[in-house]
């Protein structure tokens, strides 16, 4: 990998929706020297652009993963001192039980369940936080309402090129912005927008705010998508290790046809490992760069990932640094051509 250290501590820095300020800095020290252009929003995005030729050919790309990942809030202490919780983004009840969380300052608990887990029906509401303390008043001095934790997850290798952690959704994205950016030398036609957004997990919120500053030609969320080459409640074709996946479809977005055809066309020229992507669950930030203003071009860059929304998602390596590679041969692109061709 071209900088495994750097995705290794993205995934291990706390940002929970709308709480993803220490992310962003750590992005920002990242890519200062790289950026013609940068600024932060009212709602926390970080936008980074790094100009092109502006030539006849020249379009707004705009490149955007979420800084976000998925937790709980605190919404009630009981006198026992166990904490209640509802989700911050979607989580399986099962994926949690048991498993240890942490609190922005550090505190950390297990997740259990009242009654059998089985039970539960992936019904959040039965799921409390146990941080150890005697009851509520030694609770309050640690965890007030409205904290959020997330799961704990070490970065760790396991065979043939598979990477674990948490938060690799999206924190790998952000890696591949970065290193994209890095790699970009200022000759493109195109004005490239890279955009670490916050709040996707809740809602594609920040995506919306950072999309209407910027008014894209074309939108490209980088992302990661469900894998389907294992054992689980989904079915479909996307596999691990397949290279990087192009999107087609989800239930949130169509893919622009021209995004699809000139991705699979670099791929063949460069010889980039990539797999057509199509899910029947989920979305990203694509559906809001889509509907923005009169309207823009989108499609995705996604690498498949084998337990997504918890504490342990695996990944290939080989599919992360594709992603990289065909970014920087679709940033490079002079789309005059494919657009006339429609």
């Amino acid at each position: 990998m071209r900088d495994e250290k750097l995705l290794e501590a993205l995934t291990q820095i706390w940002g929970v929706s709308g709480y993803e300020k220490d992310v962003r800095k750590f992005i920002e020290k990242e890519v200062k020297p790289y950026a013609d252009e940068m600024w932060t929003d009212a709602v926390g995005n970080l936008i980074v652009l790094k100009k092109g030729t502006q030539g006849p050919g020249s379009r707004k790309i705009m490149y955007c993963a979420h800084t976000d990942q998925i937790g709980f809030m605190v919404k009630n202490i009981e006198e026992n001192g166990l904490i209640r919780i509802c989700n911050m983004g979607w989580n399986w009840a099962g994926s949690a039980y048991n498993e240890r969380v942490i609190f922005r300052n550090g505190t950390v608990g297990v997740v259990g369940c009242y009654g059998p887990i089985e039970e539960a029906k992936n019904q959040i509401e039965k799921l409390f936080v146990d941080i150890g303390s005697s009851g509520r008043e030694e609770t309050m001095k640690l965890v007030k309402l409205g904290d959020c934790c997330t799961y704990e997850g070490k970065y760790v290798h396991l065979a043939s090129g598979k990477l674990c952690s948490v938060a690799l959704d999206d924190r790998l994205g952000c890696y591949q912005l970065i290193e994209a950016l890095k790699e970009n030398p200022g000759t493109y036609p195109n004005d490239c927008y890279y955009c670490f957004v916050v709040q996707e997990e809740v809602g594609t919120r920040g995506s919306k705010v950072a999309a209407q500053q910027i008014l894209p030609d074309i939108g490209i969320a980088v992302d990661i998508t469900p894998a389907h080459d294992y054992p689980n409640d989904l079915t479909g074709s996307n596999k691990i290790g397949g290279g990087i996946g192009i999107k087609i479809c989800d239930p949130s977005v169509i893919a622009d046809e021209m995004v699809v055809s000139v991705m699979e066309k670099l791929c063949a020229e460069k010889s980039i490992p990539y797999q057509r992507e199509v899910i029947d669950r989920g979305g990203t930030d694509a559906s809001s760069m889509n509907l923005t203003g009169a309207g823009a071009r989108t499609g995705g860059i996604c690498v498949t990932t084998r337990y997504p929304h918890s504490q342990s998602c695996v990944v290939d390596a080989g599919d992360i640094e594709a992603g990289i590679d065909l970014m920087n041969a679709f940033s490079a692109c002079d789309f005059r051509t494919e657009e006339d061709n429609l």
